[in-house]
């Protein structure tokens, strides 16, 4: 019954199943895998870094900016310059603006630095001012936002004295001088500064559960459907083939023969006999 197995078509069949089934369940494990290394990514970004401002290293020594270094202490020293808001950033669910202010180290370049968080509309007025002379600055190291960064403002056409995000692209225009394509975020907030709160330091972008993340473990339930498919057209296929087999053998596969009317030779004779003769036997009577 199932030597049909064995022709040219169904070694076909057999040969691609043997070889999808595998294929489509390896990519899915991988498809797995990278998703599970996303979480993992992301869970370690978003975790509290290990040690303490008093274990920050010198800035050079962390830049540029990446997932491991992202969050690190870092120190700087330099006396501040010019200072901005950073306006609709929101801190605890209330909206307000981060004070942003360059620190000119003794390379030259500006170190952005976020001193803290002010509540409610930005006021130019309202800034505290940074402490005078040199000082050195340590905080968490963060890398450039950019458009996609939550709160930031990249249209430009903001009043003077605030940035819509915090790059060095955004503020290459604003002063005369280079800055770091970083920044750092203080840990405490100045004490003479009413109402300004420290900003925590954000994890990595692109680190974990994004819309790439999702996309693997969409891709994942793929692979194993086309698994099941696979599985799914072989035996209804190998249903058929049994089937008709089964009704070849059963005589049930040809079309329906029409049936002729069969009349008996001496009928026919007979019945032409009696027609001929009818007319006549009734005109000698």
């Amino acid at each position: 019954m199932r030597h049909f197995l064995l022709t040219p078509r169904w070694w076909g069949i057999n040969l691609f199943v043997l070889l999808a089934v595998p294929f489509c369940l390896f990519m899915g494990t991988w498809q797995l895998g990278r998703f599970e290394d996303r979480v993992e990514t992301h869970r370690e970004a978003s975790a509290p870094r290990e040690g303490s401002p008093q274990d920050a290293r010198p800035l050079e020594s962390l830049l540029p900016v990446t997932k491991a270094t992202s969050g690190q202490w870092a120190k700087a020293s330099g006396r501040y310059a010019e200072q901005f808001l950073v306006p609709a950033r929101e801190l605890d669910g209330e909206s307000g603006s981060y004070v942003l202010t360059l620190l000119r180290t003794d390379g030259g370049k500006a170190l952005p630095v976020v001193r803290g968080w002010l509540p409610g509309p930005a006021d130019a007025a309202a800034l505290p001012a940074p402490p005078a002379g040199r000082v050195e600055v340590t905080g968490a190291l963060q890398a450039p936002e950019n458009s996609g960064t939550e709160g930031a403002h990249a249209g430009g056409g903001l009043p003077a004295g605030q940035v819509g995000l915090i790059s060095a692209a955004s503020l290459v225009n604003l002063v005369p001088y280079e800055v770091y394509p970083a920044w750092v975020t203080l840990p405490q907030a100045p004490a003479d500064a009413a109402g300004m709160r420290a900003v925590p330091a954000a994890a990595p972008q692109n680190t974990g559960l994004d819309l790439k993340a999702f996309q693997n473990l969409g891709y994942t339930g793929e692979w194993f459907v086309f698994v099941a498919f696979v599985l799914f057209m072989w035996v209804r296929l190998y249903r058929r083939e049994v089937e008709a087999l089964r009704d070849a053998e059963a005589g049930l596969d040809g079309a329906a023969e029409p049936v002729a009317e069969t009349v008996p030779a001496g009928g026919a004779a007979g019945s032409r006999g009696a027609a001929k003769s009818g007319p006549a036997g009734g005109s000698s009577s």
